[in-house]
């Protein structure tokens, strides 16, 4: 199987358009047109991690955390990340990270971590910005269907959970052909008019020129008129952390009980507010940006990694935050992926890496 195949799925999954700025998800050693006859999912990329996929024999490493964030300038093997990337090159490994992308999907890393934690119908709980546009194109009536069914295959009109939502108005639009022009219906230099479909979908954004390119495929026209809008709606499907609740209350210690063995670790946290947990907040990997979003909506805990000291006094007894360390809040991640990749291709060896890549050592 070409690594390109696999790439395709997981940018379909999780588009690389909503990684964040500073990110670098995606290829990142090695050509989509490799073959491969598997690939080894890990958190983060080790020497240790690309043996091991010398050992088994796969041409393709998939990691949540990209080894390479900015640019080298030099590759002599004077830095963990150098000789990594040296070492894959020299094996003709692969490397490919999906990294913040995974993180602003509701379906992602903490969907993952809120499936393990119980809580069933979980919300985004900061929604990604300008992540929906609204398209509008004018099409005959007989060729409606053909544009509508190509606007619903490159992504467009989901709404939510829901799929092929669209809108149609009825009416009459009009044109003249000027010299030059191959009009689909009636003359050069006559005024025609047609009875025609304005069809309106609204679209994420990520999608936009995808949606944009089949409209104008399948559209009869020479000339396609189209609109797109930009629209102030939140998609509940994009943006960071997720918050959801127990249907019913946890006692606050067993609640830390429960989240210590989970996570496996151990847990700094703040005083507890309330003395049950029932709304929980969570944001895999850093989240002390997300702590405004957890008290809006009004999350008994809010359970995250990489809280410094002064940060923890901002929970301000307004919530409690449970750090549980940053390889621990997304070793689930390697699962999230393993099991994506095994049921698109069930005849394709996939693998989970046995590196235990956490930097990080407790005494």
């Amino acid at each position: 199987m070409k690594i390109g195949d696999i790439i395709y799925d997981l940018e379909q999954w999780a588009p690389l358009s909503l990684q964040e700025s500073y990110d670098n998800s995606g290829l990142i050693v090695g050509n989509m047109m490799w073959e491969t006859n598997g690939v080894l999912v890990a958190l983060d990329c080790l020497e240790e991690v690309v043996d091991e996929a010398i050992e088994k024999g796969t041409r393709l490493i998939v990691t949540h955390h990209p080894i390479v964030f900015t640019g080298l300038k030099r590759f002599n093997g004077g830095t963990y990340i150098e000789r990594v990337i040296m070492k894959a090159i020299k094996n003709d490994i692969a490397i490919y990270s999906i990294h913040t992308n995974l993180d602003n999907v509701h379906w992602g890393v903490n969907a993952k971590i809120m499936e393990l934690l119980g809580i069933q119908n979980h919300s985004i709980l900061s929604p990604l910005k300008n992540s929906l546009k609204k398209f509008q194109v004018y099409v005959p009536i007989s060729n409606a269907d053909t544009v509508e069914s190509a606007v619903f295959s490159a992504g467009g009109g989901k709404v939510s959970a829901y799929e092929e939502c669209s809108f149609r108005t009825h009416g009459v639009g009009s044109f003249k052909g000027t010299d030059g022009t191959n009009p689909f219906i009636g003359s050069v230099g006559k005024r025609e008019f047609v009875e025609e479909v304005k069809l309106e979908f609204i679209v994420p954004a990520f999608a936009a020129k995808k949606v944009e390119r089949a409209a104008r495929h399948a559209h009869p026209y020479e000339e396609m008129a189209f609109e797109w809008i930009t629209i102030d709606n939140n998609s509940n499907q994009f943006g960071a952390g997720a918050f959801g609740e127990f249907e019913e209350p946890m006692e606050f210690k067993e609640f830390l009980d429960f989240v210590k063995k989970l996570f496996g670790t151990t847990l700094k946290h703040t005083q507890p507010v309330h003395d049950t947990v029932r709304r929980v907040a969570v944001c895999g990997g850093s989240g002390s940006f997300l702590l405004g979003a957890a008290k809006s909506v009004d999350a008994d805990v809010f359970v995250t990694s990489d809280y410094k000291y002064h940060q923890f006094f901002d929970a301000d007894e307004k919530i409690t935050v449970i750090d549980v360390g940053h390889f621990e809040s997304e070793q689930f991640t390697i699962d999230l992926i393993a099991d994506r990749l095994s049921e698109k291709f069930p005849k394709f060896a996939v693998l989970k890496t046995k590196v235990n890549t956490n930097p990080i050592q407790y005494y």
